[in-house]
């Protein structure tokens, strides 16, 4: 009776972690037009703030944790997916108030006397270059700048402002919003569906009425000092007089002890001619865009030539040798079996059982995983279906991806396992591991990384109840799912090698150099077609920029599947030739060694181009992250080479029998 009543409970938690799985991928997965809201003349809008961040260091922090006003009602945040969590986003209400169509200049509050700590936060965030991230209806607030002549744009605005000579800091207290509208227009009648009955047909009074939607959200930041006296005689959200931003030091509100700041803003709605469907393009809009297209475009054209070349000479190669072979006749082909030379004296070994064997089934299928899951996120990436609309949504997406692709780990994990062993015993130790390696990893990677933000009171910490739920997806859908790709593993056609392998294994002649030095030195080729694309995932991820290009980032997936197959395939027939049977780990290494390369340009890239990280706890982070993004490349690059290197091996040693 334990039997069924314990497999009731497993179906039970199984059933339970599906239906929160399907929750996340609703909050996450965003539908065109899901989002657009109309308002009428007069009607409110909220604003919300985000976390504050900074390209000088990796720690968000909320908006609250330095002296704003507050909402008359109280903070309240906003509902997150798990995406928003882990990223350390945390969107909470604000008192900033609009009202559409009506231009105002409003007063919030003035804060109690600045003691010590507050002074001594303010001046860390400000010099520290921190940015107020606010959000209204779901667009980010962006200002311009002028720098050397050329417009650029930002996202937020700066907690506060240090002139060059350092002598102050002065905080932004009075914001000059500007948001865009765009009139809509309604139909007079619609068609709402057709059928049997024929089309059905709403009145002009059931109709959704004109209105106007926000399509751009702009911000001027200034600091102006008011006389604390005069401004605590209004209450909150009184009209003031609309004052221009000054452009002398000594008008700047200071962050000093016992100083009294007042914050205020203004907001003006100025009719566009932008769409809602075009409303994101400005923030989707890259900078020096043609020169990354074509450099993009030569550096992929380039390596997929050179590739192509190596790949179709080392074809030819191998077809003559084994058409030459085949036209012999018996006797010519027993005294050629006396004095073979190459790959054909390693054909007793070539299929010998590789050390480590359990750990190479296990890399292998979470290969498979990590690798799917990248293909079909940035395919529907590409498509449209994930975007920035949505916050969150991808890493959401690659999570929910990577739990339910945990069948394909167990599957390849445990049918190379069967092929290696000849047999199906151990196939759940198999499984569970490949259930906990990768993300076993990532949580200890994770967890230590956690402990700092949690030291630092950072935004970015994940909340032990994020643990929870984490630890709860993982048991109870990627490790079930996962066991049940191992099942279907011991039931899948066995892989039977085309020859035997002898008892003793053949010594393998000494060389020069180390054969590993080539293998590393592979990685070159495949980490030449995507280190220009890593560039700009890297700015988007640490210098807080929209990243929304993936058709070519599919381009240059496709092509790094290609050359890695091509560089492992190569190497594996090299090492055969010089009678090195040992090509089991070396395939896969000699596409997976790209990771190496992506960790090193990762170090570069918080050399040169993060030159203003500043602290070891960002660094340690930083580092972190990108020891882990590593990690996910050379397990799925390295599948890539090795199960192609094993197709070409199987191949080519069925293609002519030698006893």
């Amino acid at each position: 009776m334990e039997l069924p009543s314990m497999r009731k409970r497993l179906i039970y938690w199984f059933c339970l972690s599906v239906v929160v799985v399907f929750v996340q991928i609703s909050n996450a997965f965003y539908l065109p037009g899901s989002y657009m809201h109309t308002y009428s003349n007069g009607d409110p809008i909220n604003a919300k703030v985000n976390s504050l961040t900074s390209i000088e260091t990796e720690l968000p922090f909320s908006y609250y944790s330095l002296p704003y006003c507050q909402p008359l009602g109280g903070i309240k945040k906003s509902a997150e997916n798990l995406g928003e969590l882990l990223r350390g986003d945390q969107i909470d209400n604000s008192p900033y108030v609009f009202r559409m169509n009506l231009n105002q200049s409003i007063y919030l509050c003035t804060t109690t006397p600045l003691n010590e700590h507050e002074v001594k936060l303010l001046k860390q965030r400000t010099r520290d270059l921190y940015q107020v991230n606010m959000i209204l209806d779901n667009l980010p607030v962006m200002r311009f700048a002028i720098q050397n002549g050329v417009k650029i744009q930002w996202t937020g605005f700066p907690v506060g402002y240090t002139p060059p000579d350092g002598s102050a800091d002065y905080i932004i207290n009075h914001l000059k919003f500007t948001v865009l509208v765009h009139e809509y227009e309604g139909n007079g009648v619609e068609i709402i569906g057709t059928g049997e009955g024929g089309a059905g047909i709403i009145s002009k009074a059931d109709m959704k009425a004109s209105g106007y939607e926000i399509v751009g959200f702009q911000v001027v930041p200034c600091s102006i000092k008011r006389d604390p006296e005069v401004m605590t005689k209004l209450h909150m959200y009184d009209n003031i007089s609309s004052t221009n931003c000054p452009s002398e030091p000594d008008k700047y509100q200071p962050i000093r002890e016992q100083e009294r700041v007042s914050f205020t803003y203004e907001v003006q709605f100025v009719k566009s001619d932008i769409r809602w469907p075009s409303r994101w393009d400005a923030y989707l809009k890259m900078e020096g865009a043609r020169v990354h297209w074509f450099s993009i475009l030569n550096s992929l054209m380039v390596i997929f030539f050179l590739a192509g070349i190596v790949f179709v000479i080392f074809l030819r190669t191998v077809r003559r040798d084994l058409t030459r072979y085949e036209e012999m006749d018996k006797e010519t082909q027993a005294q050629m079996n006396e004095e073979l030379s190459g790959w054909k004296l390693v054909v007793g070994d070539v299929f010998r059982e590789p050390d480590c064997s359990r750990l190479l089934c296990v890399m292998v299928g979470d290969g498979v995983q990590i690798l799917g899951m990248a293909a079909v996120t940035i395919v529907f990436a590409a498509l449209g279906f994930m975007s920035p609309a949505s916050r969150g949504m991808l890493l959401t997406g690659m999570i929910i991806l990577y739990l339910f692709l945990g069948i394909a780990a167990g599957y390849v994990s445990v049918r190379l396992w069967r092929t290696i062993k000849g047999t199906s015993e151990g196939w759940r130790s198999i499984s569970w591991f490949a259930a906990c390696f990768f993300p076993g990893i990532a949580f200890i990677i994770l967890t230590a990384l956690n402990f700092i933000l949690w030291g630092s009171n950072s935004t970015g910490a994940i909340p032990i109840s994020l643990y929870f739920e984490l630890l709860f997806l993982w048991f109870c859908i990627s490790v079930p799912l996962t066991l049940i790709g191992g099942f279907m593993g011991t039931k899948a056609p066995q892989i039977d090698y085309p020859v035997r392998t002898n008892q003793i294994p053949r010594e393998i002649p000494s060389r020069k150099y180390p054969s590993w030095l080539l293998v590393l030195g592979a990685g070159t080729l495949p980490f030449g077609t995507l280190f220009i694309e890593l560039f700009f995932i890297l700015s988007s991820i640490w210098l807080g920029r929209f990243y929304y290009v993936f058709g070519f980032l599919l381009v240059v997936l496709l092509l790094l599947v290609i050359v890695c197959a091509e560089v492992s395939v190569v190497l594996t027939y090299m090492h055969l030739c010089v009678e090195d049977w040992r090509w089991w780990w070396k395939a896969f290494f000699a596409s997976g060694s790209v990771a190496l390369y992506v960790f090193l340009y990762s170090i570069n890239y918080l050399v040169f181009d993060l030159q203003s990280l500043s602290g070891p706890v960002s660094a340690i982070l930083y580092l972190g992250y990108s020891l882990l993004m590593a990690i996910a490349i050379m397990l799925s690059t390295g599948t890539i080479g090795f199960l192609m290197s094993f197709y070409f091996v199987h191949y080519l040693f069925s293609s002519v029998k030698i006893d």
